[in-house]
């Protein structure tokens, strides 16, 4: 699944900004809120997905 795979890149594409902004770096703080946002967004994309496979319609 395509999303699926895109959530898990996103997930590692974050680990530093999230390092970054653990030690008080306030612009790594902002990157990490948007990017939990997108990821929040794909997560939904991947709910909608096993929906679809589990009910064809």
């Amino acid at each position: 699944m395509e999303e699926y795979e895109s959530l898990k890149q996103m997930i590692v594409e974050i680990q530093e900004d999230i390092q970054k902004a653990e030690g008080g770096n306030k612009a790594a703080g902002t990157r990490v809120r948007k990017q939990m946002q997108d990821i929040k967004n794909t997560a939904q994309s991947v709910r909608q997905k096993v929906l679809e496979l589990r009910d064809p319609e």
